[in-house]
């Protein structure tokens, strides 16, 4: 395993932390940093999850969707429980936490902002990370890449209209505008502009030449994701400092989430009689986030300030950590599984 991906909590523990730190002394920069925007889409953010994101659509392969036929089940599994399961539980948990549970605690205002941005997370289940947790549990390569693709054609048609249905019910105005060109701006061009590089790499010099591509571009994806935290804690520093109290309400249900959403796909897994190299990245997809484009989607919609901001940036507070304690957990019980 590679030292970044060994340290990863820390570079991400430090990054947090050097985000709040830069917020709090430096809040005029940060002021000017949320004005530059186009289309409610802020500029800055939009370059660093382009960086972070690249070089994981380039992974993605539509061509191995021809071995779908030997991993029909598990795909069919992987697509129910990230559209049919996820979304909806997130949802309800939501609903539960912060109008019933924490009504008292909450400003309503507030609260349909929290609520916001959670669905946002539920309805983007991981597309880039999940190829490191995939690839730190001994998950089968090929079927990872083959179920992430899968993922990101559904995306592409199905995450503007989910997310439109799930805020629309819980009564928020959802500017389609801005939600279909996010869509547009996270998934739809990267991943075009991925395969276009992959196809083009693979006919310059075959699979060396797009591995040798992809080592180059890793410290940039890496710097990406660090400065992408950086960024979206510094603006939010103000709000993580004064509330912290906030900060771990939004966190419980999250938390019941990611784990539940995981009991359930890794327990249905067994069930079901899959590898442990199938049943590991089936289990981690629907239980990680795409976070950038849940915090790019709501800062395009509510604001860089605002409670569904907040909210998908502590979802990325406990994404590293809580994942990788799934890592450990299925490594722990590989052995339940058939080889």
């Amino acid at each position: 395993m590679k030292s970044f991906e060994r340290f990863l909590s820390f570079w991400v523990a430090s990054s947090i932390c050097l985000g709040i730190l830069l917020g709090t002394l430096l809040p005029s920069v940060f002021t000017s940093i949320a004005t530059l925007e186009w289309a409610h889409v802020n500029i800055l953010v939009a370059i660093l999850i382009w960086t972070m994101i690249f070089p994981m659509m380039v992974q993605v392969d539509f061509r191995a969707m021809q071995n779908i036929r030997n991993q029909t089940r598990p795909l069919i599994f992987t697509v129910v429980i990230n559209w049919l399961i996820k979304p909806f539980t997130m949802t309800g948990l939501s609903l539960l936490f912060f109008k019933v549970l924490y009504a008292d605690w909450i400003d309503p205002s507030a609260a349909d902002e929290y609520i916001a941005g959670m669905i946002l997370l539920g309805v983007a289940p991981c597309t880039a990370m999940v190829f490191l947790w995939s690839q730190l549990a001994k998950g089968d390569p090929n079927y990872t890449l083959v179920q992430v693709s899968v993922n990101d054609l559904i995306m592409v048609f199905a995450f503007a209209p989910l997310a439109g249905l799930l805020l629309g019910i819980n009564a928020i105005d959802i500017p389609w505008a801005t939600l279909v060109l996010s869509v547009f701006l996270y998934v739809l061009v990267p991943l075009i502009l991925g395969i276009l590089t992959r196809n083009k790499l693979a006919r310059a010099g075959g699979q060396s030449h797009l591995d040798e591509f992809l080592a180059k571009c890793q410290p940039y994806s890496r710097l990406g994701l660090l400065a992408t935290i950086v960024l979206l804690f510094g603006f939010q520093a103000t709000v993580i400092l004064k509330e912290p109290h906030t900060i771990a309400l939004i966190a419980v249900p999250l938390l019941i989430q990611t784990y539940g959403i995981f009991a359930i796909a890794y327990s249905l897994s067994h069930v079901l009689k899959f590898k442990h190299n199938i049943a590991a990245p089936a289990s981690f997809i629907g239980s990680s986030n795409f976070f950038e484009l849940a915090v790019a989607v709501a800062i395009s919609l509510f604001g860089l300030h605002s409670g569904a901001a907040l909210a998908t940036v502590v979802g990325v507070l406990v994404e590293v950590p809580v994942m990788l304690s799934l890592v450990f957990i299925a490594n722990r019980t590989s052995h339940l599984f058939r080889k």
